[in-house]
């Protein structure tokens, strides 16, 4: 999503004649999209802070603006704190960037987080600024009204709203046409879409199916669903077009009844078990993938290995995993302690890196004799003679260069693997 918001950024500055640059030394403004999902996260900013601060000192006119939803969070904290800082905007604030500049540019400090209840920037066109040239993101809801325990996001990017689907089918269409050939819908929870215009209704199974009729050539992922609205009805939709990936991202966070109650996920292990056995059912060529936290509040060794046992049963592709990182203001913070002992926390999280690691080799030994049909997307990081795609499935590949470029598809039979990447031959 920050990603997508940066593009959404450069096209507001773009439209008063500022150009991006990746070098902060030539920059009139700098500017750090922000998240504060973690705080991992909020520190890494805060370093980068640091930096840009020495930076403004050999350069006094140099601007520097916070961006998204740490900006939101803290607010007037961070001008106070981080004295380097002109600008704060919020994510619904990125229209009215031009007034702030103009007010920094004054002397003044600028702030706006307000949170819009309908800004989507469904009229804006992103600014594809950084990329291949051939995977895009589009961006179709903004907000979030799950209220997580543990999770900041519905009070940094408000409540929930979707985009007129007539303007999500308009942008994935004209980047068509501009050459990419791969787009993710993004929202904090895809499955959830729902929009009305002209007496049509538009959910999300609805909307997928019609972007996917843009071209069979245009490939659409997305991301990222909530289990409790993974329905059958979006399954076979998926099924039935080749060109939508066969790639569901479907957190878990946990697999202990006890601990997906605490976080206020509003599934079961059932549940969760239940929407895993539908995928196999009816897509079983789809690759899943997960996110893990490790050490939520009062998590047991018993929790713990319910979800040790929940990932081996699902055989997950991949995962994202982390420790619990307490976050201010959200249900858990208020209600819990956080009284896992950190030691414990990293213990439990390595346990479940080394399981998912060893799932990730097991998925992708499978794979070795398998022909895949590959996106081709940039060269090989370790050598020009290779290049890498990622097959439906979002695994990467890497293969002899020959005489393909990026946006080609290929057909590649796997010969060997990693437990993160496959290798293989051009058929």
């Amino acid at each position: 999503m920050n990603f997508s918001d940066s593009e959404i950024v450069a096209s507001v500055l773009s439209d008063i004649d500022y150009c991006s640059t990746k070098n902060a030394d030539e920059a009139d403004i700098v500017f750090v999209n922000t998240c504060s999902i973690r705080e991992h996260a909020e520190q890494r900013v805060r370093n980068r802070l640091r930096e840009l601060k020495l930076l403004k000192k050999q350069k006094p006119l140099l601007l520097i603006g916070l961006l998204g939803c740490m900006a939101e969070r803290l607010k007037t904290k961070l001008l106070d704190e981080e004295k380097c800082i002109d600008i704060v905007a919020g994510p619904d604030a990125y229209r009215n960037l031009p007034d702030l500049i103009r007010t920094a540019i004054e002397g003044k400090k600028a702030i706006n987080v307000f949170l819009s209840p309908e800004e989507t920037y469904a009229d804006i066109s992103p600014l594809r600024y950084e990329n291949n040239g051939i995977s895009a993101f589009i961006s179709i809801m903004r907000g979030c009204e799950n209220f997580c325990s543990y999770c900041v996001v519905p009070y940094t990017r408000g409540k929930e709203r979707s985009r007129n689907a007539e303007t999500i089918i308009n942008e994935a269409t004209e980047l068509y046409k501009n050459g990419f050939r791969e787009i993710t819908l993004l929202g904090q929870n895809v499955n959830s879409f729902k929009c009305q215009e002209n007496g049509l209704f538009f959910d999300f199974p609805a909307l997928i199916e019609k972007v996917a009729l843009i071209n069979s050539s245009l490939r659409i992922r997305f991301a990222t669903s909530h289990p409790k609205d993974m329905s059958d009805e979006l399954l076979k939709v998926i099924a039935k077009y080749p060109n939508i990936c066969k790639s569901i991202h479907l957190p878990l966070q946990s697999g202990s009844n006890n601990i997906l109650e605490l976080m206020n996920r509003k599934y079961s292990r059932d549940w969760y078990m239940n929407r895993i056995e539908s995928i196999r059912k009816y897509i079983p060529e789809c690759a899943v993938s997960t996110d893990i936290i490790s050490g939520f509040c009062s998590e047991t060794e018993i929790d713990h290995k319910d979800t040790l046992s929940l990932m081996e049963w699902a055989g997950f592709d991949h995962a994202y995993m982390f420790k619990y990182s307490e976050r201010p203001d959200t249900l858990a913070s208020k209600k819990y302690k956080d009284d896992v002992p950190e030691e414990v926390k990293s213990r439990r999280l390595q346990e479940i890196i080394d399981l998912q690691h060893s799932l990730s080799h097991k998925s992708n030994k499978k794979d070795v004799g398998k022909v895949f049909e590959v996106l081709v997307e940039n060269e090989s990081r370790r050598s020009k003679d290779f290049l890498s795609g990622r097959n439906s499935q979002n695994k990467v590949i890497i293969f002899p260069r020959k005489d393909f470029i990026p946006g080609d598809y290929v057909n590649i039979k796997v010969s060997r693997c990693t437990s993160a990447t496959l290798f293989g031959e051009i058929v």
